[in-house]
C-alpha cells in the first residue's frame, strides 16, 4: 500500500559523526515502571528453525548498489517486493535490475508486483485485454533471466480496494467484483504458467485480512486448480499488532476446512511510518511474524532504496538496521517467549533463539518503558555449565536519517544457573523506542570485560519543564491514532523555528566537568544545509550545521562536542540560516568524543567453514572465542563514523590473522593493530588464519576518529573537462565550485590525474550531489540515482551508482575501490547514456595506511 496522502518532498543527509551515540539503558529522565514486568523464555519449547522471514522491504532496493553490498549482506534478507522491469509506477526498483545485488548478497526471493507496470495510483483500470500483454512480457523476461526460480509473481495488488472493490458493503457490487476477480485471476495465472511453467504465484494480496472473501477465493481456486503458491495479504495498521495472531489462526483453520495443504504466508507489506526505523517498534512486529514462521516485508511509505527507512544514505546503519542485524544473527531454533501481555499494541514483546551447536541463546526484546525481568527457563546445565555470561546491549532509535554506532553493551554479568535451569536477567530503565539483546553463553573462567556505560541524559524540545521555546511551535507526530505520522521521541517535536528570534533553550544538568557529546535530533527541508547557533549559558556561540533530510520530520542527528562544568547549564539552539525542526537533544559523557572504540565479539560474527566455539575462558569480551582453522573465516561488520583510517586489532592467540577489506588483505598477529581505511558506515572485514596454525579470536577491536592523514584531495574543477561538462560555482562545494553536466554523451567527461605513492589497492572517495527526481507521483518521493563510469588509465570502466542526496546543495561520499600503479594515474568520469552526478572533489587513500 502506498501512503494515502501526498507528502512534501526535499530530501536528506545524516550526520556521519556517530562516535558517541547516547547509550543509555541507564539514562536520566527515563520513565520507571512501578513494578518490573516479566517476560519468560523457555529454551526447551522449540518453535522451529529460525526463519528470519520478517526482514524484507517493499522497494527496499532502488538500484544495483543502493543500498550498498556492505549494508545488504549482513541482514541476510529473505524477500523484497519490487516492480516489473520497466514498470512505470516508480522510476527505480526494477525487479531484474536490483535482483543482481539482492542475490549477490544472499537474498532469497524477489516478489514482483505486476500491476506496478502502470503509472497511476490507484492503478488505471484499462481492462484485462490491456493488462494481459504486459503480464506476458514480464513473464517472458523473468523466465529467461538468471535465477528465474527465485522470483515470485504477484498478479494483483490490493484488489479489495483497486479494480475489483472487494471491500464494497453493497452485496451486489461485491459479487460483481468478486466474479470479475475470479475470472481475471484465472486468466492471468494460467497465462503466466503457460510461459513460465515453474513460476511461483502469490496472492490474492489484499490490503487487509478479509474473512468474507478468502473462504470463497480458496474454495474457488482449489476447484479451478489456480491456488496461489504463496498466500499474501497486508498488515498496515497499529491494530495489526493486536489482530495478526487471530488473522493467522483463522487462515490456517480455513485451509483445513477447505482441504488444502498449508501454504507459505507472506505479509508483503507491514508496519506504519511511526514503526519504521524504530527498534522498539520493529521488535513487536518481527516477533509475531517470526513466531508464526511467515515472511514479511516492511511497507514503502517514503523513498525507495533505504530498506524502508533502515539505511542512511547507501551504506550507513541507523538504529533499525542494527536491530535487523541482530535478527540476522539469530541461529538455531526459535523458542517460546511469553510476554507480559500477548497481542497488545506498544507493549513489551520479544523473540528468542537457541543454538546448542554454538552454546548460545539470544533474546531480543523491546516496545516498552521501565523495568523488566527476563526469566530464561530450561538452561541446559550440561551444555552451559553452572554459570553463564549474560551480555545486554541496546539498539537505540537514531531517526530515519541518523547514523548509529554499533549497539552499546550495557552489562556483562556472570549468573548462576538455578537447579531448575533458570536464569533471570534484569533490564532497568528501558526506553520504548529501543530494542535490547540478551546473549547467554557459558561463563568459563576469568572475569568478563566490564561494560563501559557513560552518563547520558535526554531532553525533549517540547518539554515545558526542560525547554523554553521562543517563536516556535509544538507539533504532534506519529502516535497509535496517527500511525502514519513520522516517529518522534515523545511523539512531538518543535518546528516553525524560521524567525530571526526563533530558538529553543534547554535546561541541562551534568554530573561532572568534562567534554560531552551533544546529539541534536533534527529535520531540515529547507533545500540546503541549514544552521542554528549554539550557545552555552549565552556564551561562546558556534554554528551547528544540519544536512538536508527528506522532510521536516524525517529525523537525522547532528553531533557537537561541548565542554561543560559540573551542574546546571542552558544550551540554546537559535535560528541562523535556513530552518531546522528539533525533536530532542541527548547529552553523553565522552572522554574522547571524536573517537570510536568498539569490540566486535568473534562468537557473534558471521562464520563460514566449521569454526569451533570455545567458552573455556571469559577473557576478552566475555562471550568466548571462535577458533578458526584451515579454510574457516569470520566476517565482522565494522562501523566507521566517517571516512578515514582506523586501527583494527584482532584479539586472541595462536597463528597470524589475515584481515580482508575492500578487496585487499593484510596479515597480523593477534593483539597487533593494523591501520586500515574504512568508509563511512558499515565495512565487512573478513578474518581468516594466515598460516596453517589455528587462530583463537575473542574479538576484533576497532578504534579511531577517522584519521585522514595520508589522503590526497583533488578538486573536480581542477581536472580537464570535456564537451558540455562545466565548472559551476557553489557556496556549498568544498572549493567553491563543482563539475556539472557530466555524462549524457560520451564526450562530456572529467579527467583527473592523481598521484599514487605506491602500486596497490586504493579507495577513491567521490564527493558528489544529485537531486534528480521523476515527475510527481501521488504518494511516494520518486528520487532517482545517477551513475558514472569510472576508469583508471586505459582500463575498463566500472559503473558506480550515486544515490540521490535530497538536494543539489548537499554533498555525500561514495568509496570506490581502484587499483593504481605507482606515480601518475588518470581517472575518467563519464556516462555516455545519461547524466552523472555533480562531482565536487575526490580523495585518494591506500586501503592499508
Amino acid at each position: 500500500m502506498r501512503k494515502r496522502r501526498a507528502l512534501t518532498t526535499v530530501i536528506a543527509g545524516a550526520a556521519l559523526f556517530a562516535a558517541a551515540l547516547p547509550a543509555a539503558s541507564y539514562a536520566d529522565n527515563q520513565p520507571k515502571a512501578a513494578q518490573a514486568q516479566r517476560l519468560s523464555v523457555d529454551l526447551a519449547a522449540s518453535e522451529g528453525p529460525v526463519l528470519r522471514g520478517a526482514n524484507g522491504a517493499l522497494y527496499g532496493l532502488s538500484d544495483d548498489g543502493v543500498p550498498s553490498d556492505a549494508a545488504l549482506a549482513p541482514l541476510k534478507l529473505t524477500t523484497v517486493s519490487q516492480k516489473p522491469e520497466g514498470g512505470a509506477q516508480h522510476p527505480n526498483g526494477d525487479a531484474l535490475t536490483v535482483s543482481k545485488s539482492f542475490f549477490r548478497n544472499g537474498g532469497d526471493a524477489v516478489y514482483i508486483l505486476l500491476q506496478d507496470m502502470y503509472t497511476q495510483w490507484p492503478y488505471q483500470d484499462l481492462g484485462i485485454d490491456d493488462y494481459l500483454p504486459k503480464v506476458e512480457k514480464m513473464a517472458k523476461e523473468v523466465a529467461g533471466a538468471p535465477n528465474s526460480e527465485r522470483f515470485v509473481y504477484v498478479p494483483f495488488n490490493e484488489p479489495d480496494q483497486i479494480w475489483y472493490k472487494l471491500d464494497s458493503s453493497d452485496p451486489a457490487a461485491y459479487q460483481k467484483g468478486r466474479d470479475r476477480f475470479f475470472a481475471e485471476w484465472k486468466t492471468v495465472y494460467q497465462r503466466i504458467r503457460s510461459i513460465d511453467p515453474d513460476a511461483r504465484i502469490a496472492g490474492p494480496n489484499e490490503a487487509g485480512y478479509d474473512t468474507r472473501f478468502l473462504p470463497e477465493f480458496l474454495t474457488w481456486a482449489k476447484a479451478n486448480k489456480v491456488l496461489p503458491d504463496v498466500m499474501t495479504w497486508h498488515e498496515l495498521s497499529s491494530g495489526s499488532l493486536r489482530d495478526f495472531q487471530s488473522h493467522y489462526d483463522h487462515y490456517r483453520a480455513l485451509e483445513k476446512s477447505v482441504g488444502i495443504s498449508p501454504l507459505p504466508i507472506s505479509i508483503d507489506e507491514y508496519a506504519n511510518r511511526r514503526d519504521l526505523s524504530v527498534p522498539g517498534q520493529l521488535v513487536q512486529w518481527v516477533s509475531m511474524f517470526e513466531r508464526n514462521k511467515v515472511y514479511a516485508n516492511q511497507a514503502y511509505w517514503d523513498a525507495a532504496g533505504n530498506l524502508s527507512g533502515n539505511v542512511v544514505r547507501s551504506n550507513i546503519p541507523n538504529g533499525g538496521w542494527w536491530f535487523f542485524r541482530w535478527y540476522a544473527g539469530m541461529t538455531g531454533r526459535t523458542v517460546k517467549v511469553t510476554p507480559p501481555t500477548a497481542n497488545a499494541i506498544d507493549t513489551l514483546q520479544g523473540l528468542a533463539s537457541y543454538d546448542p551447536s554454538r552454546k548460545q541463546a539470544q533474546i531480543l526484546v523491546g516496545g516498552s518503558a521501565g523495568d523488566a525481568d527476563v526469566a530464561v527457563q530450561h538452561v541446559d546445565r550440561e551444555l552451559f555449565g553452572s554459570r553463564v555470561v549474560a551480555t545486554v546491549s541496546e539498539a537505540e532509535w537514531s531517526g530515519y536519517e541518523g547514523a548509529a554506532a554499533p549497539p552499546r553493551v550495557l552489562s556483562r554479568t556472570k549468573l548462576t544457573v538455578g537447579e531448575d535451569g533458570s536464569v533471570t536477567v534484569p533490564l532497568t530503565g528501558m526506553k520504548p523506542m529501543s530494542a535490547y539483546r540478551i546473549t547467554l553463553t557459558p561463563a568459563g573462567t576469568g572475569t568478563p570485560r566490564a561494560a563501559d556505560v557513560p552518563w547520558s541524559a535526554s531532553y525533549e524540545a517540547e518539554d515545558p519543564e526542560k525547554a523554553t521555546i521562543t517563536d516556535g511551535q509544538v507539533y504532534t507526530q506519529g502516535t497509535v491514532s496517527n500511525a502514519n505520522g513520522y516517529a518522534a521521541s515523545g511523539t512531538k517535536d518543535v518546528g516553525s523555528l524560521n524567525k530571526p528570534t526563533s530558538k529553543v533553550a534547554f535546561d541541562v544538568d551534568v554530573p561532572k566537568t568534562g567534554t560531552y557529546d551533544l546529539a541534536v535530533f533534527y529535520g531540515n527541508q529547507s533545500g540546503a544545509p541549514s544552521t542554528q547557533t549554539l550557545t552555552v549559558d549565552g556564551q561562546s556561540a558556534q554554528p551547528v550545521t544540519y544536512p538536508s533530510t527528506l522532510n521536516w520530520t524525517y529525523r537525522g542527528i547532528q553531533h557537537i562536542s561541548v565542554r561543560l562544568s559540573a551542574g546546571g547549564h542552558t544550551l540554546t539552539l537559535a535560528h541562523d540560516k535556513g530552518e531546522a525542526t528539533l525533536d530532542k537533544i541527548d547529552l553523553t559523557a565522552a572522554a574522547t568524543p571524536a573517537a570510536s572504540s568498539v569490540s566486535y565479539e568473534a562468537t557473534l560474527a558471521d562464520p563460514s567453514g566449521s569454526p569451533r566455539y570455545d567458552y573455556s575462558s571469559a577473557a576478552g569480551t566475555g562471550t568466548g572465542s571462535l577458533v578458526l582453522d584451515g579454510s574457516d573465516t569470520a566476517v565482522f561488520d565494522v562501523y566507521a563514523p566517517r571516512d578515514g583510517y582506523y586501527t583494527l586489532t584482532p584479539q586472541g592467540s595462536g597463528g597470524r590473522v589475515e584481515l580482508s577489506l575492500h578487496g585487499t588483505t593484510t596479515a597480523t598477529a593477534p593483539g597487533r593493530a593494523e591501520r586500515l581505511f574504512l568508509t563511512a558506515g558499515n565495512n565487512r572485514v573478513t578474518a581468516a588464519p594466515a598460516t596453517k596454525s589455528a587462530v583463537r579470536l575473542s574479538s576484533l577491536d576497532a578504534t579511531g576518529a577517522g584519521d585522514t592523514k595520508g589522503l590526497a584531495s583533488y578538486e573536480a574543477e581542477s581536472g580537464t573537462l570535456g564537451g558540455a561538462a562545466a565548472r559551476t560555482a557553489s557556496d556549498y562545494a568544498s572549493g567553491g565550485a563543482y563539475v556539472g553536466f557530466l555524462g549524457d554523451g560520451a564526450a562530456n567527461d572529467l579527467k583527473l590525474t592523481v598521484q599514487a605513492p605506491s602500486a596497490g589497492r586504493y579507495l577513491l572517495i567521490v564527493h558528489y550531489a544529485n537531486n534528480q527526481r521523476a515527475d510527481g507521483h501521488q504518494y511516494n518521493t520518486n528520487i532517482i540515482s545517477r551513475t558514472a563510469d569510472i576508469a583508471v588509465g586505459g582500463g575498463a570502466a566500472q559503473r558506480v551508482t550515486f544515490k540521490n542526496t535530497w538536494t543539489w546543495n548537499d554533498y555525500w561520499s561514495v568509496g570506490v575501490p581502484v587499483d593504481l600503479t605507482k606515480g601518475a594515474n588518470k581517472l575518467t568520469f563519464a556516462n555516455p547514456s545519461s547524466y552523472a552526478p555533480n562531482i565536487d572533489r575526490v580523495q585518494l587513500a591506500p586501503v592499508k595506511g
